[in-house]
Parts: structure tokens; sequence; C-alpha cells
């Protein structure tokens, strides 16, 4: 089992070669996912154009499970609970809703590195470094893609529960699709797929572990976590 917790106070290690700041929107009602999808894919085009800048966009969405690249079939344990929608993103079934913090990120790795390891890694540290700022120590496991918490209760086994997922797409070298984190969601909507296809751990949340978190403290501290991994912000409104 291999432990590659990061550190929060850890230098820009994925900045902008020009140190252009990127956008940061955040959009205060739920956003219907095949719009939010579109939404993404134009503005990584016009990025990738030249016409747009970089963009990190903070939402809410609606009750849904997503299945990606790698999703199998009967990781969907209850297709008609919530709307399903197929996912150009890497990884298997996901879902997001209310109290889930979605952060799609549209970033330009060719005026960054065109190294595709070192982006997720970097956007691991991202997530890793915002629980920082509430104490809570995230770590990184082998073979199982997202961010974990370690749960250590008297008497009983300690277990692993994964509180953020990560899944991104690339085009012409412009990511889009993101991260999430589990601020406080209802985490019983989890039990109608397998997520990521792990099932031998669960999920949890913010609020889960005993921390009131709010959406706007957790959106606070994943953007001071960006600034140190991938550089400045600047205020941007939302692109829908």
């Amino acid at each position: 089992m291999l432990d590659r917790t990061l550190n929060f106070a850890a230098p820009a290690r994925f900045g902008r070669t020009d140190g252009e700041p990127a956008g940061w929107a955040v959009s205060t009602a739920p956003v219907a996912y095949p719009q939010a999808v579109a939404a993404m894919e134009a503005r990584a085009a016009a990025i990738a154009e030249g016409q747009a800048g970089e963009l990190i966009w903070l939402l809410e969405h609606p009750p849904l499970y997503t299945a990606g690249v790698s999703a199998k079939t009967q990781d969907l344990i209850e297709p008609d609970r919530f709307p399903v929608f197929a996912s150009g993103r890497g990884g298997q079934f996901t879902y997001h809703g209310p109290g889930q913090r979605v952060a799609y990120v549209m970033l330009d790795l060719t005026r960054r590195q065109r190294d595709v390891r070192a982006f997720v890694a970097a956007l691991e540290a991202w997530v890793i470094g915002a629980l920082a700022a509430f104490n809570v120590r995230g770590e990184l496991r082998d073979g199982r893609v997202g961010v974990w918490v370690e749960r250590r209760e008297p008497g009983l086994p300690t277990r692993e529960d994964k509180i953020a997922a990560i899944g991104v797409k690339l085009r012409r070298w412009v990511s889009f699709h993101g991260v999430s984190l589990n601020v406080e969601p209802d985490l019983t909507h989890f039990s109608g797929i397998v997520p990521c296809g792990v099932t031998e751990h669960g999920v949890t949340s913010l609020v889960d572990l005993g921390l009131p978190v709010t959406l706007d403290e957790a959106d606070a501290a994943l953007r001071a976590s960006f600034r140190e991994v991938f550089g400045e912000t600047v205020d941007a409104p939302p692109p829908i």
C-alpha cells in the first residue's frame, strides 16, 4: 500500500510558463450535466484556439451518475435511480449531486507542461492541500484513483474511504472535466453504483468526518491550494 500524502505548503509545481492567472468561476445554482459538458467543451476549444483564457469552474449538479470511459455495466446497480450520462472523462462510474463540490478544470497544458502524469499528480496535490486546511490527511493508493482518508474508531479495524474523485480528459492539450470533493452530499446516493469500480472501500465527506464545512469554506480552501500548485487565479464569470 503506497502512502503518497502531499504537503499543502508545497511550491507551485504546474504553473504557467508566462505566469498568467487562471479564471476562477463559481455557479451558485445547480447546473444540468449536459449543459455543463457542452460549456466545458466549448471553452476548452476556445482555449486551444487562443480565444479564451484558462478557467476553473466550481459548481454543483442535480443528483446523477456518470460513466467514464472505463465504466462496467455491472457497476451500475440501480440504473433507474438517477439519470445516467456517458462521459468522455477517464475512470468508471461516479455520482454527482448537491453538497458535492465539482471543479471543472480547463487548463492549457501547452503553457504549463505537456505531461499527463504530472498534471494528474498536480490535481491530487491540489485536493490534498485543500483537505489539509481542515486538518484532514488525504492520501493516495496504488491502483485506486482519487483521494482517500483513513477512518480509525476505537475497537474497529481501520478502514479507508474515498473523499474526492478525479477524472479528466485532454483535447489538443487542453484539459476538461476535473475533480469532485465530497463536502456534504447524501452519501446514500452512492449506493446505486460501484463508485470507481471499488467494492471493498466506502465513501465519505467532510461533514461525515465530523467537520461542519460549508461549500464556501471548501471553495476557499480549494482556491488557496490551487494557488500553491497551479498558480494565481482571478475572478471570472461561469461559462453559462
